[in-house]
């Protein structure tokens, strides 16, 4: 009865209030819910997969890192029953509590994907919600493809539209954005129609949160699994019936001008339904700030025939878009947490082994005292004609020699992306590295034929280590 009385509510609100108050909000609900599989182009479908493939990665990567291991104690005191599974753990938890940890289990590392140009890592908190759910309502794996596809959408528009004065003033906006993506996700799996879908988008707006300030620490890796969380539950409570905001995104007071000084709504609505945002995501071949790719990269051109050592350098120019520099200038760094955002690490280690793996991004690693004591020889240069994915490294030597290295396209990047098999090497590689025992051909199995999948939890059983 209380779900009627709010319908009917709603109703007679949306009659008496201005025709172009919550226009944006709408129209972003009403592509949530009339989307269809027949809708989703071959290319963005097989790139949902990729995501996901990646996500598994990732998570299983870092399924028992300490963060994980002491977020699981303490979210395992409050779960209401054993239902959904943790990637990479024999441990089970309530859908609420499983859609958190995995997606922090994803976030870790900084290894998971990115969308261009927002500089949002999608898949985490969306995918999570969406397993999470997936196992407690049973869903096909085209109907589990088709809402991530719409909350990747969704979160990615919402980034564009504050995107970069976002970022710019602090907030993490993978965190902030993405609670919106796995709401709109639960929303469309749900069946939820297009006002149900506005009060989801309405509850996950009151729940947007995350700093910049927690990067390089397990705080992060907090707001992210509050986006999976919130997002699920958001979606939950809507199609209960408990209504949202009619405005919560363009709202005077909505999320779009309390995170923004001028936010272009235009980029939610403009080419919805024919420009698709999975399209603009890529994966990491290194687990760190994806700033920090053609900088590695030059790195390893360097080092591949080098006729120095570490010693040898006086000093090291880093050329690139600004980004580089704000994302990335952290000397000093005391934990390999905080080494994945920070040039002077990463250009350290990476002349000094050749290598850009998860053990050059460790708490040992940055321990060495060689690596610390050569951030201070590196210079920032910024240029922002220059793009993203692009760097340039020079090296001078003590002897008056310079060597320059350029990337103009990131390995991993729109214009060098990581190939169908690399991902699942990529799969594999994390797999072992996370110690979980889990196989990892099998979830690739099931991941590349998910959308003929009948049940859609498949991949997430796969995943679960054996006690």
């Amino acid at each position: 009865m209380q779900a009627d009385t709010n319908t009917t509510t709603n109703a007679n609100a949306n009659a008496m209030r201005p025709s172009h108050e919550g226009a944006v909000t709408r129209a972003l609900a009403g592509f949530v819910g009339a989307l269809r599989w027949s809708d989703i182009p071959p290319d963005v479908r097989h790139e949902a997969k990729r995501s996901l493939v990646n996500y598994f990665a990732v998570a299983l990567a870092g399924a028992h890192d300490p963060t994980i291991e002491k977020a699981v104690g303490v979210y395992g005191r409050f779960r209401a029953n054993e239902r959904a599974t943790i990637v990479g753990r024999n441990e089970r938890m309530d859908m609420l509590n499983a859609a958190a940890l995995n997606a922090m289990s994803a976030n870790v590392f900084d290894f998971d994907d990115t969308h261009i140009p927002t500089i949002i890592h999608p898949t985490a908190p969306i995918a999570a919600a969406l397993f999470a759910l997936a196992e407690c309502r049973p869903m096909t794996g085209e109907a589990l493809l088709l809402a991530f596809v719409a909350g990747v959408e969704v979160a990615c528009r919402i980034g564009n539209a504050v995107s970069p004065e976002h970022y710019q003033r602090g907030w993490h906006i993978t965190s902030t954005c993405c609670v919106f993506g796995a709401a709109a996700a639960v929303a469309h799996a749900l069946g939820l129609d297009a006002t149900r879908t506005a009060w989801a988008l309405g509850h996950a707006s009151g729940q947007a949160g995350g700093l910049v300030e927690t990067l390089g620490t397990m705080s992060k890796s907090v707001s992210v699994g509050n986006a999976a969380r919130n997002g699920l539950l958001s979606a939950l409570l809507a199609d209960e019936g408990l209504a949202g905001p009619d405005a919560p995104l363009e709202g005077a007071r909505g999320f779009l001008k309390v995170v923004c000084t001028q936010p272009d709504t235009s980029r939610i609505t403009e080419g919805l339904g024919r420009e698709w945002a999975l399209l603009s995501n890529t994966y990491k071949p290194y687990p760190c700030g994806v700033v920090l790719n053609p900088v590695i990269d030059a790195c390893l051109d360097l080092r591949r025939d080098a006729r120095w050592t570490l010693d040898d350098i006086e000093s090291v120019e880093l050329l690139g878009h600004p980004l580089l520099r704000e994302r990335t200038d952290r000397p000093g760094v005391r934990t390999g947490r905080e080494s994945q955002v920070s040039a002077q690490h990463a250009v350290a280690v990476t002349l000094a082994r050749g290598k850009a793996g998860l053990a050059e991004f460790s708490d040992a690693a940055v321990a060495e005292p060689a690596l610390r004591a050569f951030g201070s020889r590196l210079r920032f240069i910024d240029d922002p004609s220059w793009p993203v994915e692009a760097a340039q490294v020079t090296l001078a030597l003590r002897s008056g020699e310079r060597i320059a290295h350029r990337v103009l396209a990131a390995r991993g990047s729109l214009a060098a992306p990581l190939a169908d098999v690399e991902l699942v090497d990529k799969l594999r590689q994390l797999a072992a590295f996370g110690g979980s025992g889990v196989a990892p051909q099998p979830v690739a199995d099931l991941l590349w034929k998910l959308d003929t999948a009948p049940d859609a939890a498949a991949p997430m059983r796969a995943a679960h280590a054996a006690r």
